[in-house]
């Protein structure tokens, strides 16, 4: 939850441009400055920065719950707790479809239909959830060049010919779609650790990346010293980074 951005740790705008200006725009950005550091930064006394400090670490701290209210938030209403498939057998094993709130790992062989799949969440995500769907925006980021606008719309339209059944409803699901190709590890923790705001603005309701494997085997040679540790350095920082977008969000990823 250290990603989280300090406009949304209540401090004040004016605050939150001047810390901009130093390029200090998250709660880890902004905890990791000691207090002289952000006396000189906010122009504020040791006292002021101190009560910051407790602001910002209450603000980025996970709060506390138990299960039960954990399991009676999602027997309030559990349509809102799984984005359905719609494969039956898939949902049922899955106890109702892809969870919201959680990070989700979708595994194969190559070849055997993962960035079809992923598509097709799409799809299902952006519909309006009388029909199961979350209705709402999907950031997709492709790391593999494999996304085709061309199939999602075909895929839309065969699944669903009643509901998309004119140009504008599939020109409306598109632009709910926003695609970022990323072909590295560094542009990937970028723009995950950047999403916050987006998902707020764009109502996203699911992000896919497609795939992690992928930017991972093209960087990190793991027979290479050194290469291990750097390796599991990056997927624990983006794994963070998504684990709290989903749970603060109440998303599926």
């Amino acid at each position: 939850m250290a990603a989280k951005k300090l406009r949304r740790a209540g401090l004040s705008q004016e605050l939150c441009e001047r810390l901009t200006h130093y390029q200090i725009t998250t709660c880890q950005d902004f905890l990791c400055l000691s207090s002289l550091e952000l006396m000189k930064v906010t122009g504020q006394s040791y006292y002021d920065v101190q009560k910051l400090l407790r602001k910002v670490s209450q603000a980025c701290a996970p709060k506390m719950q138990t299960v039960y209210g954990m399991k009676l938030a999602k027997s309030v209403n559990p349509s809102l707790a799984f984005l359905p498939t719609t494969l039956s057998g898939l949902d049922m094993v899955l106890h109702g479809g892809v969870p919201c709130g959680s990070l989700t790992e979708i595994t194969s062989p190559p070849g055997c239909g993962k960035t079809q799949f992923c598509i097709m969440l799409s799809v299902l995500a952006t519909l309006p959830a009388s029909m199961g769907g979350l209705d709402g925006a999907v950031i997709y980021i492709d790391t593999e060049s494999a996304f085709s606008a061309e199939r999602l719309i075909e895929m839309a339209r065969n699944r669903f010919p009643t509901y998309f059944d004119s140009d504008e409803k599939l020109l409306c699901m598109t632009q709910n779609i926003h695609l970022y190709r990323e072909l590295t590890c560094g542009s990937v923790l970028k723009r995950i650790t950047s999403l916050e705001e987006e998902i707020i603005s764009k109502k996203v309701k699911l992000i896919i990346i497609d795939s992690v494997a992928s930017v991972v085997r093209k960087e990190f040679d793991t027979k290479l010293q050194g290469n291990l540790a750097e390796r599991s350095n990056f997927l624990a920082r983006g794994a963070s980074v998504l684990k709290y977008l989903a749970e603060e969000f109440s998303i599926p990823v």
